[in-house]
Formats: structure tokens, sequence, C-alpha cells
């Protein structure tokens, strides 16, 4: 199914992807080289952004395997095109090995006495490079230009046909005799083709440069019924091509693509009518720290959607892959599919989860990175638990509740630094109200306070807040208040907590110069006692989660208009 989705998309992107047995690569380092092959420099084509250049329609790179791997042409790792002395010599007999028309043009020529005839000042002179040792640890794609050219050597026109050339032959099964050609039905076209043995490598973030999402190794009990490889799984080398260009395509393409810790998310519509939901997926889930306030306009469609039928009426499907490095393979965290208008209709059912009260000068709707970094510690991404993006992304996409770690992190998180954040009490609501709601549950926390709950953990975070604000009112400045020195225990153990805050809030009232505030806050604590018949012994992990949301939705509502306008009348 992922690999049908993706050779359909390359299907549809047509000639926006590169043609057959070409890609578009970036390159970090380039070897500058006169036509004697006597070396320039190391260059670097890192941009402002320290970004390497992508260089467009070049020679695919090899899918390689095994303990005597082919190297690309032109271009490889360092290891190949440089440091390594083995994996170098092949690296340069494939160059020796191109038809004699090509050998003879100044730039394979330039390349070839580099490595064979002048080593004093070509191969042997790249150690004295000021980039050497920095491009030598990155092992990065690495290839040559000649001096005065703009374009890089396996840029030549004579190249790139030569390329065509070996592709239709590869395609065809028409090529080297010597090599078997296997040919099958292939699992994505059902037609019978070549079969591909090995998959052209992907680039995501965090993984080897020639890690695969498709791979077999072998003689390792992976094989079938006599198979090897990729044959296990017979693709053909034009639908192997196909997706994994598409692939390619996605995971560097800033409108399919966002990160979120070590995972990749790629994304993409079945048809061209869904461009607009496809184009705004990302503002829903990442942070675009060029445009914040992208996030909330593109909330702000996904809402109006429904009332301009943008998105209800388009048929077409929608797929989300959740991808993470794993060594040299490439993971698959996540497949979500399904049609674009029940995608909207789950998002904005996210949203509408996760709001909540908050100040009037903090963005309207919160993106997952957000959401998670706080609950992280030091709000660095890296911190958060294993899988838990991938199963929120899952979560919201599929209309399920969230997973039951977002919960348990937030909670130790507040009790960790004794705060409840807009982001930490929406996450609490958000949780219960979607588990609520998948077991049939009509009980649900509102977006402020919420007078008429008698949740008993909620009560308890209101009574607190109060405590807390009556303490800041008649003792302003202090350094630690009562959230600082009990918060933790109130929340988990109210019996013994909550009767030492009651001696010590009659203290604090004992304070107030301001008497209508004073009666104000006297008539709150009343009318919650009321509702409590009791201190419980313990509150578990959804009663800690009322009382967080509890505390917040009260202290909320002493900055709103009408508490206010009552601490305005008790100053007359």
């Amino acid at each position: 199914m992922i690999l049908q989705a993706l050779y359909d998309y390359a299907q549809r992107k047509g000639n926006e992807l590169p043609e057959e047995g070409f890609e578009n690569i970036p390159i970090k380092y380039l070897i500058k080289i006169r036509e004697d092959g006597s070396l320039v420099d190391l260059v670097s084509t890192e941009g402002e952004d320290k970004k390497a250049h992508i260089f467009e329609k070049l020679p695919m790179r090899v899918a390689r395997s095994g303990k005597t791997p082919i190297p690309s042409l032109l271009l490889d790792n360092t290891e190949y095109v440089i440091s390594d002395n083995n994996k170098r010599e092949s690296f340069v007999k494939q160059i020796e090995a191109l038809p004699e028309e090509i050998k003879k043009t100044k730039e394979i020529n330039a390349v070839i006495l580099f490595y064979r005839n002048n080593h004093e000042n070509g191969i042997d002179k790249i150690s004295t490079c000021d980039l050497w040792e920095r491009c030598q640890k990155e092992n990065g794609i690495i290839s040559f230009i000649l001096q005065g050219r703009d374009s890089i050597i396996p840029q030549l026109n004579i190249i790139r046909e030569y390329q065509r050339k070996k592709t239709a032959e590869k395609i065809e099964g028409t090529g080297d005799p010597e090599k078997e050609m296997v040919k099958e039905i292939c699992l994505i076209t059902g037609k019978k083709e070549v079969i591909s043995r090995l998959h052209a490598a992907t680039f995501i973030i965090g993984a080897k440069s020639n890690a695969k999402l498709v791979s077999f190794q072998k003689s390792s009990g992976y094989d079938s019924y006599g198979r090897e490889q990729s044959y296990n799984a017979p693709v053909s080398v034009r639908a192997e091509s196909a997706y994994t260009k598409a692939l390619n395509y996605l995971t560097r393409s800033k409108e399919n693509k966002f990160r979120l810790g070590d995972d990749t998310i790629v994304f993409w519509a079945e048809k061209a009518e869904a461009a607009s939901f496809e184009s705004s997926f990302s503002a829903f889930f990442a942070t675009d720290f060029d445009d914040p306030d992208r996030n909330t306009r593109e909330v702000k469609n996904l809402f109006s959607a429904p009332y301009t039928a943008k998105l209800e009426s388009v048929d077409s499907d929608f797929y989300v892959l959740g991808l993470s490095p794993n060594s040299a393979r490439i993971s698959v965290r996540f497949w979500e599919t399904g049609k674009v208008s029940k995608f909207a209709e789950r998002i904005r059912q996210h949203f509408s989860d996760f709001e909540i009260i908050k100040s009037p000068n903090e963005p309207e709707y919160l993106h997952l990175y957000r959401i998670l970094t706080s609950i992280a510690l030091e709000r660095k991404i890296e911190n958060i638990a294993p899988n838990l993006e991938g199963n929120m992304i899952q979560s919201i996409l599929k209309g399920i509740p969230y997973p039951i770690t977002l919960q348990q992190q937030c909670i130790r998180r507040i009790r960790a630094e004794q705060k409840v954040t807009r982001e930490r009490a929406a996450i609490l609501k958000a949780y219960i109200n979607r588990l609520n709601r998948y077991k049939n549950n009509d009980e649900e926390v509102s977006v402020a306070l919420d007078r008429a709950c008698l949740n008993k953990g909620y009560l308890l975070g209101r009574l607190f807040a109060v405590f807390e604000k009556i303490q800041q009112d008649t003792h302003p400045g202090l350094n630690a208040t009562i959230t600082d020195r009990f918060y933790g225990a109130a929340s988990t153990n109210p019996t013994t907590v909550f009767t030492q805050l009651m001696r010590l809030n009659r203290h604090h009232m004992s304070s107030y110069e301001n008497q209508g505030l004073k009666i104000s806050r006297e008539k709150e604590i009343g009318e919650i006692m009321n509702a409590l018949d009791s201190f419980p012994n313990h509150l578990d992990l959804t009663g800690q989660s009322y009382f967080a949301l509890g505390y917040y939705h009260e202290r909320q509502s002493f900055y709103s208009s009408s508490n206010k306008s009552e601490n305005t009348e008790g100053d007359k």
C-alpha cells in the first residue's frame, strides 16, 4: 500500500520529478580541478542557511550491499571518492570503464588525471585543504567541478545521455548479458517486468546515506523459496525508480514534510484537487519559524472549510507516512490513510479538544510541537517519551484517545515544576474529553471554569487556587507561594495537606484590608466546600488531572472581566 501510493504520486507529479535514472542530490562539497587534473581547492556549496546545495538531474546513485559494494558515477560519499583506498579504486575504475568518447572530454579526462597522473598536485594535495577534515568527518556526498565552469561534471550532457541509455537497458533487461535479469509480476504495477534486486536509498535526517525503505539482508534468514534480497518482494526497476524518486522528493520538500524529534513525517494527496489541504497540512502539527502566524491562519481556514465546502467536496485519499532512522534501514513509524474530508474533520476535532481559556496575548491555537515541548524536560523535543510524537499524530488522524503517556508525562512535569500552564491544562482537558467520548461517557471538561462540576479533584484544584490567590492578595511579593510548597502533595494526598492549608488560609484571611474582596473570597470557598463532603485520602492519575484543571480554571477566572468588575466594586 505504501509503495503503491508513492508510485501513484510519482505518476501524478510527472515532470516535477526527475526523469528515470536521475535524481536531485544535495552535495555539500566539490573538488575543484583544472584540465590537467591538478587541484584548485575543496569548496563548500553551503548557503546562508548552512544547507548543502541541491544539484538537479544527476545520475541516480546506485543501491549497494554486500562486501564489495559498487560506487556511484562521478559522485559518492567521501570514503569512495577520497579516503578509503579500496573504495576509491573501485570509484576510479568505474570512471575509466566509461566509453572512450566520454573519457576524451576535458572534464572526465581531468578527473582521471586527478587520480592517476597528478598525485602530488591532485589527490595527495586534498588533505591540505581547509575544509578537508570537516568533509572527511561528515562523509557526505562529494563530486567534481572543473575550474571556470558553472555546472558540476555529473551534469554534463554526455553523461546524461549515457545514463539514459543505461537506465533504458536496465528497465528492459537488455544490458550486460552476464548479469542475471529476473522478470516477474511487479507487486506495484501488476505487469511482468525486470525486477530490481536492490532498491535506492532515501535520505532522512539521522539515517545513514544508504538507508532504504525496502531491503533484505542477504543470507540472514529473510530469503523465501530460494529468492534473495529484494526478489523476496518483487518490484520492477521502473516502479522502484518511481517510488524512490517520489519518496526522496517528499523528504526534501518543505511543503510535504515536517519533523518531530527524530521522526520525519511526509504526506501527500492522491489527487491534485486536494492540493490546498496538502499545502497546509504541516501547519497543523509543526512550527513554521519563518512565519509564526501561519498555524493560526491555516487552522482558521480549516474551521471555515465546512461552511465553504472547500474540503468536504474533495474526493481524494490522503496519506501520512512517519519514518524513523534505524541504522542502514528506514523504519516505518506509522502509516495513515483516509479521505481528505475525514482527516480535516478529525484535525478540527483535535483543535476543539485542545481549546481552553487563555490570556488575550497568547496564540489562538496550539500546534503539536508546542504541546509536546510543554511536557518535555527543558522544553526540548528530544526529551519527549519514545514514540509519543508518532502516537499523537495517529490519535489525531484516527480520532482515537490520546496515548496515556501524554497524560502521564504532563502530570509528571506539572509536579516537577509546580506549574499548570495553558498547554498542560489543554493536554489534560483533551485527554479526558477524548477518552470519555470514546467510552460514550457524556462527562466533559469545559473550556473555562465550570461551577457545576462536582468532581472532587476539580473542586480541590479550585480550592487550592483560591487559597493561593488569598495568599497573594494579602502577602504580595512572596518568593514562594503555597503552590511551590504544597502542590505535589495536595494533588495526590489531599487529606494530609488540606487540613494544614485550611489553618494557613485562616491566618491569611485575617490579613485582608479590602473587606469586599475578603467577602468575595469567602463566598468562593464556601461554594466549593459545600460541594465537597470530605477530603479524599488519595487522587489517582485522573483525579490529579482534574485537580490541575480545576486549579487552572479557577486561576484564569480571577482575570476574567466579571471578576475584575467584582474586584473593582470591592475597592470602592
